[in-house]
């Protein structure tokens, strides 16, 4: 019988490696495979905090509404429609906040990719079909988030390690990044047996 806590722990393992939402679900790949965000540091760790604090801020307040305003209307059928601009309207407000409070990182520039990052809606809708309690969303949400910034420093480090001489010219790249993809998808898979409740 596993307690809360090894429940939680075991989520956000789960979350972070094993069903990683770049590598295995796809779902944020467009962010990961941009040109400019394995450029500068700083901002590939502007973009992976900002997507890690949205997810969990989106997908706790939608199983929220979902759970205390769409069910007991019967309105289950609308949760897309709940989620989406919930997703949406969250992302300038959080930009500002965390510009904020963390002005050493480059935060502007990032809502066209933070819009574009299906993965919000993608967990949101996924945790509420799952029929998580507050804790395991919270878990899966932040397992998601810390699996967004690892998949997107380690596309950074592949996008830096194959571009020199001794890669052919036509591996360079986008090819390159997608075989590094599989294999670090691979990779990851081998963490799905490693934990048992």
């Amino acid at each position: 019988m596993c307690t809360p806590m090894s429940e939680f722990i075991l989520a956000l393992i789960s979350a972070a490696l094993v069903n990683n939402l770049v590598l295995h679900q796809g779902l944020a790949i467009d962010p990961a495979l941009q040109p400019s965000a394995g450029q500068d540091r700083r901002r590939l760790h502007a973009l992976g905090l900002a997507t890690l604090a949205l997810l969990v801020l989106a997908v706790t307040l939608g199983q929220l509404l979902y759970h205390y305003l769409l069910q007991p209307l019967q309105l289950d059928y609308l949760r897309l429609f709940v989620l989406l601009p919930l997703c949406v309207l969250l992302i300038e407000p959080l930009l500002g906040l965390l510009s904020r409070a963390i002005p050493s990182l480059p935060f502007d520039g990032l809502m066209p990719l933070l819009l574009g990052n299906v993965a919000l809606l993608g967990l949101s809708l996924q945790v509420i079909e799952g029929a998580y309690g507050p804790l395991q969303t919270l878990a899966w949400s932040l397992g998601g988030g810390l699996g967004f910034w690892l998949a997107l420093s380690l596309f950074a480090d592949l996008r830096q390690r194959s571009d020199n001489e001794a890669m052919p010219e036509s591996f360079r790249g986008l090819p390159a990044e997608l075989i590094g993809a599989g294999v670090m998808a691979l990779a990851f898979l081998g963490f799905n047996g490693l934990f048992t409740s």
